[in-house]
């Protein structure tokens, strides 16, 4: 009987032991998933640059993908999925989101609940648009943060920061002056994409990128540059071309594009595709933003999540595009 005991012991540590392997990796995947990589290294590398940026955000970093990441596991979902990070990535962005925006006492509470809710969302929408063969991204995150904010105006509990303030359209004025600095430029649009509004954090960033892929690297390089220049020719405001809310979904869009959802494993159509989802985020970004102006939400990802959409859409009809 004692070494019966002693067998079932020693079978259950290995196995405890990979149950632990295998949660811990998913849960780093949903934070690199963020910028569609699939590494777990990447992703520890990107949760200690957000931890040094803000202890806060590294927190709820760090929470929101785990709690994702439950959702997928203790729901069901299939392994693969939850392996690669599926589950984790638009917890993460909601949870930073919502951390941000709001105000009060709880509203981290808020955030995390939020998370959970986008781990769900992405559930229902992986089902909803399998048919159509196009990635769901980021857009849970979105819808999300979205509807999470505009409630603020119907419910005291949640509350919103003083950086979202509804504008009237009519008065609106394009301001094109500003300070132009292309270092900032540069390497803030990477940031962007985990609400990091520091040089270094941009430059680690890219790092990051780098470490899970080389040619991952070059054309985050590309996405950035093309949205970066693309925003200054078109006359944007300098203001925000220079703190990099162009560049984020540029990157995000190139590598989706010419890399993640792209079968061709050339440089030159792939590098053409992918310079063209990053232009078009330009004006996407512009129009959106517009849009939202009177209601005070952020564009977010949605620049990238309908240029990505456009891209991958137009290939079921035009295969070399």
């Amino acid at each position: 009987m004692r070494r019966e005991i002693t067998m079932q012991k020693t079978t259950g540590r290995p196995q405890l032991k990979e149950n632990l392997k295998f949660f811990l990796t998913a849960s780093m995947k949903g934070i690199s998933q963020v910028l569609l990589i699939d590494n777990a290294v990447t992703g520890f590398f990107i949760l200690l640059i957000i931890t040094s940026t803000s202890i806060f955000l590294g927190i709820i970093t760090l929470l929101s993908t785990i709690i994702g990441t439950l959702i997928g596991i203790v729901g069901g979902a299939d392994k693969e999925s939850v392996t690669q990070g599926l589950f984790g990535f638009n917890s993460v962005l909601t949870g930073i989101a919502l951390a941000l925006f709001m105000n009060g006492p709880y509203h981290w509470i808020i955030a995390l609940l939020g998370a959970a809710l986008a781990a769900i969302l992405a559930a229902a929408m992986m089902h909803a648009m399998k048919p159509l063969g196009i990635p769901v991204l980021s857009a849970p995150f979105i819808l999300i943060t979205w509807f999470t904010l505009l409630v603020s105006y119907r419910l005291k509990a949640f509350t919103l920061t003083s950086e979202l303030v509804p504008q009237d359209l009519a008065r609106w004025k394009l301001d094109t002056t500003g300070k132009v600095d292309w270092t900032e430029g540069a390497f803030y649009g990477i940031g962007q994409i985990f609400f990091l509004h520091e040089t270094i954090a941009g430059v680690l960033l890219f790092l990051a990128v780098f470490w899970a892929g080389w040619r991952l690297g070059i054309f985050a390089i590309m996405g950035n540059l093309t949205a970066l220049l693309a925003s200054y020719w078109l006359g944007g405001e300098h203001t925000l071309i220079f703190m990099g809310l162009y560049g984020y979904n540029g990157i995000l869009a190139i590598l989706a594009v010419a890399i993640v959802f792209n079968d061709n494993k050339g440089w030159i159509q792939p590098l053409l595709s992918g310079i063209l989802a990053a232009f078009l985020t330009v004006p996407l970004t512009a129009s959106i933003t517009t849009l939202l102006l009177p209601y005070g939400l952020p564009a977010l990802t949605m620049p990238f999540i309908l240029s990505t959409w456009i891209i991958l859409g137009a290939r079921k009809v035009l295969p070399k595009l």
